[in-house]
């Protein structure tokens, strides 16, 4: 892959208004991914902490393993106590949370994708949060280089455009991890998608990558196209917990799932990667 033409300044964000202007614009086509200065309030971020909280217990309480065919990522904490380290079709557990992501901010949020796209509460993994916690119990302290379209493949056809929207509920630097991207990738091949690294299993450092840092409450948009990983904090404990709710938006044939779903390959193929 070719070094993109330009690199976005460090800490380049932007505040979202009734709708994406011509410059926010410019720099998402350019270099396939924006970030929105306080999207939620902190009252808002609390809530959906909350919520987390709230279905984790009951999670572990029914002993869950799956949802609509998607794994549950567990771990334990530094005392042993048992948590989810990946949440999947979060909003369907939580009215409340659903209601907040129906609100018209997020109608601004789905133009900016596009008029044809959904955000998918039953599609995909549906609406996921990560909670990474740095500690030896937990199942969840990094995320290797890899493109969200992929996993199309793995339904039987051509990677489709999609678009990653992340919400920060924790403070998000370089001390947590953090999310890096290689700027500009989303308009890649199809070689450089399937092969411009080994999915999931390259964790080094690329000189090419951005790393985004954020605020609790702020909102990230990439193109399901583009490399991207998260690095592991090198703080740990609480100090190093990283909570992101991930939501995708996407377009073409409404493919629900249920219960009855079953589990992706490449889930099972990333339960054995840590």
């Amino acid at each position: 892959m070719k070094l993109p033409l330009t690199h976005p300044p460090a800490g380049a964000s932007f505040e979202l208004g009734e709708e994406i202007t011509p410059e926010q614009r410019a720099f998402l086509d350019e270099h396939g991914f924006v970030r929105f200065r306080g999207f939620l309030s902190m009252d808002e971020v609390q809530m959906i902490r909350d919520e987390l909280e709230r279905i984790a217990e009951e999670w572990i309480a029914e002993d869950r393993e799956f949802v609509n065919g998607i794994p549950i990522k567990y771990g334990e904490d530094e005392n042993g106590k048992k948590f989810v380290n990946r949440y999947a079709f979060t909003s369907l557990f939580s009215e409340k949370l659903h209601a907040l992501l129906s609100e018209p901010r997020f109608e601004t949020v789905r133009r900016i994708c596009g008029d044809d796209f959904r955000l998918g509460h039953e599609e995909k993994d549906g609406v996921v949060v990560n909670n990474y916690l740095n500690v030896p119990g937990s199942n969840y302290t990094k995320l290797g280089w890899h493109v969200d379209s992929l996993r199309d493949v793995f339904y039987g056809k051509l990677p489709q455009p999609m678009w990653n929207v992340g919400i920060y509920l924790d403070d998000s630097y370089r001390d947590k991890g953090a999310l890096r991207l290689i700027p500009g990738t989303h308009k890649q091949s199809l070689m450089g998608v399937f092969f411009g690294k080994r999915h999931f299993m390259d964790h080094e450092t690329d000189p090419r990558e951005y790393i985004v840092e954020a605020d609790a409450g702020d909102l990230t948009l990439h193109d399901g196209r583009m490399w991207h990983r998260v690095g592991q904090s090198p703080l740990t404990g609480e100090a190093s917990r990283r909570r992101t709710m991930y939501m995708p938006f996407i377009n073409g044939p409404v493919e629900k799932k249920d219960e009855a779903a079953k589990t992706p390959f490449y889930h099972r193929f990333s339960r054995k990667i840590r």
